[in-house]
């Protein structure tokens, strides 16, 4: 790719903007953003990985059961808040720059994480990998809209629809074969290293991007306070219904608390002439019903994948290792999809029936999953998993690729993080509420009339169980697991209808940095 950059008469002092002067080829273009689903891959990977593996982690570092569902929510937790952010800094900096220095926030959480000596160590890795998955969340869809018209993303979307969906699902299977593996548990976090570096140096040699630079200022204000309000909000979500009653004075505190900093969050992007979240991205109908379905698809996409894993080990009693080989229809349904439908969109254009098949498919895995028990064929599971897996991954990528079509080239960085983030944010919501729902229905079911007990909140170790016990455990988390998926079909259900509210528009057939450049050329006439 040869790419240029020369000033544009009539430009602010030390704006450059850029050309493209040539198409890549689809090797090229592999090439160019290998780099990129390599990193995406692992980074993804760090957060569900550790499904399989948290019984074993918590019990080798001497960690109480809160500890347990926060090494998954913190990652969550700190990705969600920052994703906005680096979506912005990819409208105003240097694209390649920005996915190294993600890939460098990794790599260092993932070390500590790897020689954590205790939780405390842990949980501050998790705040760096969830650092740098923010990053490589946001920008790496970025980057491949910034090199790829939306009519040939549709093929590469497909590929790294392929590639989310292998790595959030493939997780627990490779986080299972390591627990039971001799390299133990904190393989889990060091395996991924040496692949993430592997991608800093392939970007460093294939990825060419031009380099925009202008005056800028960095809304500071508007990045504290919409970190401060999710982070706040995601906190009550977490604790909400485990350290006090969701109809408490915590409650009200923090939710009040975190809408006042969101509220001011809004006044100030209002006013920012470089808002971390452009307020008018609302007013594009398109870009606001993805948004609402991306946040409501993230509570059935993070939450299935995390508690399956736990469904599988406990009330079905399958090692971490089967428990992880069992979600393979799940993975295939994700990846043949994404891929499929991709290839589709790119030879014919077309992309909305793709989401709302997709969104029909949700529904009803979702509700297939309500009606299992601990004692559910695995057959049975395969094929609801495959029906789950299809209508995620006809999903998820294509609301991306419908935002960024209908945007001007200049806010395609805050429209795909603002997608993202509350994909991230509805994924984080639903990991925390379900899990806080479904420990107080397995401890209401084990434990009636809430008199304590000093293991009732410990994971149990299906294999060290007396058989009367075990299948009492058993029934318990399998009842409540149905539970928990019969929740997530009304949110399925109003991610369909903002689906269907979608219009389908053209897809374009010039790329992010092509439509930049003569929105610039325009501007410059005006």
């Amino acid at each position: 790719m040869t790419t240029t950059s020369s000033p544009t008469p009539g430009s602010a002092p030390g704006e450059v903007t850029e050309s493209i002067t040539t198409t890549l080829t689809p090797r090229q273009t592999i090439q160019a953003i290998s780099g990129l689903m390599m990193g995406m891959f692992v980074a993804i990977l760090a957060g569900t990985v550790v499904s399989t593996a948290l019984p074993r982690i918590i019990h080798d570092l001497g960690a109480s059961q809160s500890s347990y569902t926060w090494v998954v929510t913190l990652e969550l937790l700190t990705m969600t808040a920052t994703v906005p952010l680096w979506g912005k800094l990819a409208d105003l900096y240097n694209n390649k720059l920005l996915v190294q220095l993600s890939l460098c926030f990794f790599v260092v959480g993932s070390l500590v994480a790897g020689f954590a000596p205790n939780i405390e160590v842990l949980l501050g890795s998790r705040v760096l990998q969830g650092l740098g998955a923010g990053g490589l969340t946001a920008l790496v869809q970025i980057v491949m809209a910034a090199i790829i018209p939306p009519r040939e993303l549709g093929r590469y979307s497909g590929i790294f629809g392929a590639i989310f969906a292998s790595a959030t699902v493939g997780g627990p299977l490779l986080g299972g074969f390591l627990v039971d593996s001799p390299l133990g548990w904190r393989a889990c976090f060091l395996i991924g290293v040496p692949f993430v570096l592997a991608a800093i140096v392939l970007l460093q040699r294939t990825l060419k991007l031009p380099t925009v630079r202008r005056d800028v200022r960095i809304d500071w204000w508007g990045a504290f306070l919409i970190t401060a309000g999710v982070s706040t909000l995601l906190v009550w979500s977490s604790f909400a219904g485990n350290k006090f009653e969701w109809a408490s004075a915590w409650s009200f505190v923090l939710v009040a608390v975190a809408l006042a900093l969101l509220v001011t969050a809004v006044m100030v992007e209002r006013k920012h002439p470089e808002p971390i979240i452009p307020m008018d991205l609302f007013r594009n109908r398109t870009v606001t019903l993805s948004i609402v379905a991306s946040m409501l698809v993230g509570v059935a996409m993070f939450g299935g994948s995390v508690f399956l894993a736990q469904y599988f080990q406990i009330a079905q009693g399958y090692s971490p290792t089967k428990a992880g080989l069992m979600s393979l229809p799940m993975i295939l349904g994700m990846m043949v999809a994404s891929t499929i439908a991709g290839g589709l969109i790119t030879k014919y254009g077309k992309w909305k029936i793709y989401l709302v098949t997709g969104s029909l498919l949700l529904p009803i895995g979702l509700a297939l999953f309500g009606t299992i028990d601990a004692h559910t064929s695995k057959y049975m599971l395969w094929g609801f998993m495959l029906v789950l897996g299809v209508g995620i991954g006809l999903v998820m990528q294509n609301l991306v690729l419908a935002a960024q079509n209908d945007v001007p080239a200049k806010e395609l960085g805050a429209a795909t993080s603002a997608v993202s983030f509350f994909r991230s944010m509805g994924g984080t919501i639903g990991v925390s509420v379900l899990g806080a729902i479904l420990a107080n229905k397995v401890t209401e079911t084990l434990n009636p009339g809430g008199a304590s007990s000093g293991g009732s909140n410990a994971v149990p170790n299906i294999a060290e169980l007396p058989e009367q016990v075990r299948t009492v455990v058993e029934n318990a988390y399998g009842a409540a697991t149905a539970d928990l998926f019969m929740m997530s079909v009304p949110f399925a259900v109003l991610a369909l209808i903002a689906v269907l509210f979608i219009k389908e528009k053209p897809l374009l057939t010039t790329s992010g940095a092509e439509r930049r450049a003569t929105e610039a050329a325009v501007q410059d006439e005006v």
